[in-house]
């Protein structure tokens, strides 16, 4: 598998999305995770974007007007979305993208849904490997729209460089439950939909809510579906990823991406349906203890 990675990895390296919808296709199935030809890749000089917020605040619509504007900019883009998972064949329910359909035959617009397969981080477990292949394909922005899961969606802060956390007016009693996760993670706080009722007050309101000693919160308004505010936001995007980092923020990323990375690899041998019938055998001896279990691993 090794040679066959390392061709599919050449033709990723020169641009080729067919093959790099393949190779992503080998993450997803665990065919090959391209370690080996990763660890010659140089610095990545573009950016990764992370896009959540609540169901509804209208992320993808969002998504699609930023391609605009990227593209508009002579960027190539790739866009990850991670939906949530069917319980049948674990793969995305909301695999067509209907809002982002024009782009999909874009020569520098590559698009990709993922399932989350029930991570709690509103993640795909394998979305480490997948970023960093797309860094190879020569995009100057990697945009991932997280599923909208509420304050256990911190995870997509471990792997973008910067976090935009998607609102809508009406959104002022979910913030409280979501300030201790979800809240704490946003770079630029987005209040789309705002030609919506009180949403400068609502505006006003998360300004005051994410202000503490030494931060002004970033808050904007946007009307993603009328394009309005887009401009704006792409812009203020460009000068908060042309700062340097002012705390250990980009350190304790990259730690958070090295653990994700070492815990998968160390997993790649356990054999879960081995596991699962010895846990049966055990069980059926009446003598199971999960932390005995574990401690033999």
């Amino acid at each position: 598998m090794t040679d066959k990675a390392s061709l599919l990895f050449r033709d990723i390296r020169q641009g080729n999305s067919r093959a790099l919808a393949r190779g992503i296709s080998y993450i997803e199935n665990e065919v090959t995770d391209f370690f080996a030809q990763l660890q010659d890749q140089p610095p990545f000089p573009g950016s990764i974007i992370g896009i959540t917020g609540p169901p509804g605040a209208g992320k993808s619509t969002l998504v699609d007007g930023m391609i605009g504007a990227f593209i508009d900019a002579k960027k190539k883009i790739a866009v990850l979305c991670v939906d949530p998972s069917s319980f049948f064949h674990s793969g995305a329910l909301l695999g067509d993208r209907i809002r982002m359909s024009e782009w999909y035959n874009h020569p520098d617009v590559f698009i990709r849904s993922l399932s989350s397969r029930g991570t709690l981080g509103g993640l795909h477990p394998g979305i480490v490997n997948i970023t960093e292949l797309l860094k190879a394909g020569g995009f100057d922005h990697i945009l991932i729209e997280t599923v909208g899961v509420g304050q256990n969606e911190i995870e997509i802060a471990a792997l973008a460089d910067i976090t935009l956390v998607v609102l809508v007016p009406e959104a002022g009693d979910e913030i409280q439950a979501m300030k201790a996760g979800l809240m704490e993670i946003g770079d630029i706080f987005v209040v789309n939909k705002s030609d919506r009722p009180d949403a400068d007050l609502f505006a006003r309101q998360l300004r005051l809510m994410l202000s503490r000693p030494g931060r002004e919160p970033i808050v904007m308004k946007t009307i993603a579906s009328e394009k309005k505010g887009l401009q704006e936001l792409i812009r203020q995007l460009q000068q908060q990823l042309q700062q340097p980092f002012t705390s250990d923020k980009k350190y304790w990323l990259l730690t958070e991406r090295a653990l994700q990375l070492i815990s998968r690899r160390r997993m790649q041998d356990i054999d879960r349906e081995a596991m699962t019938q010895k846990i049966r055998e055990l069980s059926a001896a009446g003598n199971f203890n999960l932390y005995q279990f574990i401690a033999g691993y």
